[in-house]
């Protein structure tokens, strides 16, 4: 038997590994990550997963690559095309440079939410949406239950379908949008979102994902996309996508485990800028990391690649790095690169049956050319807009709202969808709603085309306000409107009601150009999200009813213990006390002397007999 082992194992193995191979190369699956290095030593690592299944075989319960626990949800519910996003941190634009994905695969603070469902009425629409929710919730252990009536909206501008529609579906779709900017975003979350990956993390691109690195990035996103799409000359077919994008911190991310806290370098270890006036042995002025970034995959992620994921497409590469050619790269081997034409890319084939790990190191080796300091990483690219919302005003009756948008092209124009879904107790002024360009007073153009307003109603909905506008080129918009607090009740506070109430992030869609010599970048639509904003309410001592139940109580408790004691108590003369209490005394002693002895008397009976 053992002999038999031996001469047809390796054969089975070859011929299981034959199959695999062909399945992927047949298979509609591909996953890639790309690492591109940021200024201010900073790494932004995109992660991309997709899979396409056929429409027939879906509404067959043929479940190939997509995930069965999803996939029974959205035909429960009658989702057409469904969104989902979880979010942290803060996009720097000014030093990042543009979104990746062009915003697309972004979202607000906390967990966002939209959806196109199959409904007659807006009945029907709110009962499938509050299923939908509710399902979701379960399956990515989210709060995403908390998005009722007060939290969602129906966006009229703001979104449009991304896949591939029949007119008769299109007809019956209503488009819900829901937000939580409140909830935490932790590995509870990351866990069912692995589960959803054919390879499900223990293999390819996805095993490098740990919620250690992913939640102590300064900015991370997770998104995921369901959509029909039909490609050229095919069948309509399924696709889900899934996204997780991270910034992060090279210097903090290559600290090793054993040395959780940040501790302050010593001072032959520190990096200054000597070009500084004030340099000395004394005083230290930090470099800037922007050039000069040495990192290793496994440094950075904490580990290595575990091979490539058998189902993938092998004509797709798993690991690209945006950096310039003439950087060295060195990788583990058995890796095949593949250098794209135009310099700033290369990717790389990951062998199925070994680690794989990438080292971009600082300096250049011996025998290379030393690198001139601007050829260290690539450029960010200049964003399309730039936008920051604030809050105005004091006190805690009313306030405003302050928005600059701010266009840094010197010569195109920039047309948005602006929209903003605020809770029922901000109660908008719509006839403060005015526009300034450059922070000019009294200046107002014809910059909003086009405004959608839906009030709020005290607990039944927020409001939503959008608003279609044009902003010239190089120039600074500054969009503002008024407000007044509601107070609640105080049933409705949270726990932490000091802390504040968390604003969802506006939405800005960038429309394409309809000029027809416009740049790839302004031929289609991206999105972008401002900050979150954090709200004080007048907000109740709630220590007091604490108190008033303390004094209420004390005053009750003398009130009765006093009549209590009228009514039972029995009062005497106080010569008439002695008498009273000695026979008393006395019938209790003879009592008990008269039991004793018919208990003694019964014993001597009983012996007698």
């Amino acid at each position: 038997m053992r002999r038999f082992f031996s001469y047809y194992l390796i054969p089975l193995s070859i011929l299981f590994w034959n199959v695999a191979v062909a399945v992927a190369a047949t298979s509609d699956y591909y996953e890639q990550l790309i690492l591109k290095p940021l200024p201010q030593s900073n790494l932004l690592a995109s992660f991309n997963f997709r899979s396409n299944t056929s429409l027939s075989q879906f509404e067959a319960h043929n479940f190939r690559y997509f995930p069965r626990s999803l996939g029974q949800i959205l035909q429960h519910v009658g989702t057409r095309e469904l969104h989902l996003r979880f979010s942290l941190g803060r996009w720097d634009a000014e030093s990042w440079g543009a979104r990746p994905w062009d915003g697309t695969k972004e979202g607000g603070t906390g967990v966002e939410l939209w959806a196109w469902l199959e409904a007659e009425t807006d009945e029907e629409a709110s009962h499938k949406w509050l299923t939908l929710t509710n399902a979701l919730s379960g399956l990515f252990c989210a709060s995403l239950n908390f998005i009722d009536e007060t939290r969602t909206t129906r966006p009229v501008m703001s979104f449009q379908p991304e896949g591939n529609h029949p007119d008769s579906t299109l007809a019956n779709m209503q488009l819900l949008h829901g937000v939580l900017p409140r909830e935490v975003v932790c590995t509870e979350n990351l866990t069912p979102f692995l589960k959803l990956l054919p390879c499900k993390g223990k293999a390819g691109i996805s095993s490098l994902l740990d919620g250690h690195k992913l939640f102590d990035a300064s900015w991370q996103s997770m998104a995921i996309d369901i959509r029909p799409i039909r490609p050229d000359g095919e069948e309509c077919v399924l696709q889900i996508e899934q996204t997780i994008d991270m910034v992060l911190d090279i210097e903090r991310s290559k600290r090793p485990r054993e040395n959780p806290i940040p501790r302050p370098p010593p001072g032959h270890d520190l990096k200054c800028n000597s070009s500084k006036p004030y340099h000395s042995g004394d005083i230290c002025f930090p470099t800037d990391y922007a050039e000069a970034q040495e990192w290793a995959l496994d440094q950075v992620f904490g580990k290595s690649i575990k091979g490539a994921c058998p189902l993938t497409d092998p004509n797709v590469p798993p690991v690209c790095v945006q950096a310039p050619s003439s950087r060295p790269l060195y990788t583990t081997a058995g890796a095949i690169e593949i250098k794209e034409p135009n310099g700033f890319s290369r990717c790389y084939q990951v062998p199925s049956d070994a680690d794989f790990s990438m080292i971009l190191p600082r300096e250049a080796q011996e025998g290379e050319h030393i690198r001139p300091e601007a050829d260290e990483i690539l450029k960010p690219e200049t964003p399309l807009l730039y936008a920051e919302r604030t809050f105005t005003g004091h006190g805690y009756e009313r306030g405003g709202v302050r928005t600059i948008l701010t266009n840094p092209s010197p010569d195109t124009e920039v047309e948005f969808v602006y929209m903003e879904s605020l809770p029922w107790f901000m109660r908008i002024y719509l006839h403060t709603l005015k526009t300034q360009i450059d922070g000019v007073p009294g200046l107002k153009n014809n910059l909003i085309e086009e405004v959608y307003y839906r009030p709020a109603l005290d607990r039944v909905r927020g409001t939503q306000l959008e608003l279609r506008m044009r902003i010239p080129p190089a120039s600074t918009v500054f969009l503002t409107y008024d407000f007044e607090k509601s107070i609640l009740r105080y049933t409705e506070y949270p726990p932490d009601a000091n802390r504040g109430f968390d604003i969802a992030a506006a939405v800005i869609t960038i429309l394409p150009s309809e000029s027809p010599n416009a740049p790839l970048a302004r031929q289609k639509t991206s999105n972008l999200r401002t900050t979150t904003l954090l709200l004080s309410l007048p907000t109740p001592d709630f220590s007091m009813p604490y108190n008033v139940i303390i004094f209420t109580s004390t005053v009750i408790a003398l009130a009765f213990g006093g009549l209590y004691n009228i009514l039972i108590r029995r009062f005497v003369g106080a010569d008439e006390g002695p008498e009273v209490i000695g026979g008393l005394k006395g019938r209790i002693i003879a009592g008990v002397a008269k039991l004793v002895g018919k208990i003694k008397g019964a014993k001597g009976k009983g012996k007698v007999d």
